[in-house]
């Protein structure tokens, strides 16, 4: 397990007011939903592109019950293969999420996902990566974190808290359960490139807690010896 491992409590508390559900009015005028998230303060929302086919209008329901007014659709995919879109909506300083290089991903890694299924938002599952797929020349994640409908666009965490991927699909037959597909964040993130988007990129590893104590205590034991020395120099 990683050092700066969180709990899925932190993983939760940290993550879930950048999670909104994704409502679409359709042309015909039926209603469906999906999950988005936050990638940038300034109102910029990822979620899955098959969700809003065919949409004639798109708002946004944020954590704190708050609607948005319409969300326009910023970028899809060039690549059709990669179900993934960018909305934006006219409302900035919004909480967002940390990415982590999707690279680092590896078959077995612990991971979490926050998605809206069912329209009941920030509901939290866990699971494993259960192995890197390569499907129609684009990687995927498998997973086996339950998804249900409506969580397309959801994002999945890995032990840190940080976003490597984005939950797309799932293997719907009888008696298979939980296979699941993502696809990598870095995906998304030369989507964000491409729009002139930055994202919150995580930087190195961060100090666990023990860590932090004996950083914080060798400061100011050097801080009590420069006082010292400046004393009695």
């Amino acid at each position: 397990m990683p050092a700066c491992a969180l709990s899925l409590e932190e993983i939760s508390k940290l993550n879930q007011n950048t999670v909104v559900t994704v409502n679409v009015l359709r042309a015909d005028g039926k209603t469906s939903s999906a999950t988005g998230f936050v990638i940038s303060p300034q109102g910029y929302i990822a979620t899955a592109a098959h969700a809003l086919d065919k949409a004639k209008l798109i708002n946004l329901t944020f954590s704190n019950g708050a609607i948005s007014e319409e969300a326009k659709i910023v970028l899809l995919s060039k690549n059709t293969r990669i179900d993934l879109a960018i909305l934006q909506v006219s409302v900035n300083y919004l909480p967002s999420v940390t990415f982590k290089n999707s690279n680092t991903v590896q078959a077995g890694q612990q991971i979490a996902v926050i998605g809206s299924p069912k329209r009941l938002q920030n509901t939290i599952t866990n699971g494993l990566v259960s192995q890197l797929r390569n499907i129609g020349n684009v990687t995927m994640f498998q997973i086996s974190a339950p998804i249900s409908p409506s969580s397309s666009g959801s994002p999945v965490f890995n032990e840190a808290g940080q976003v490597v991927g984005i939950a797309v699909s799932s293997l719907e037959e009888q008696n298979v359960q939980n296979i699941n597909f993502a696809l990598p964040s870095n995906y998304l993130l030369q989507m964000m490139s491409d729009a002139k988007i930055t994202p919150q990129i995580a930087k190195g590893k961060e100090p666990n807690k023990v860590q932090k104590y004996f950083q914080d205590m060798i400061e100011y034991i050097r801080k009590c010896w420069r006082i010292f020395k400046s004393k009695f120099a």
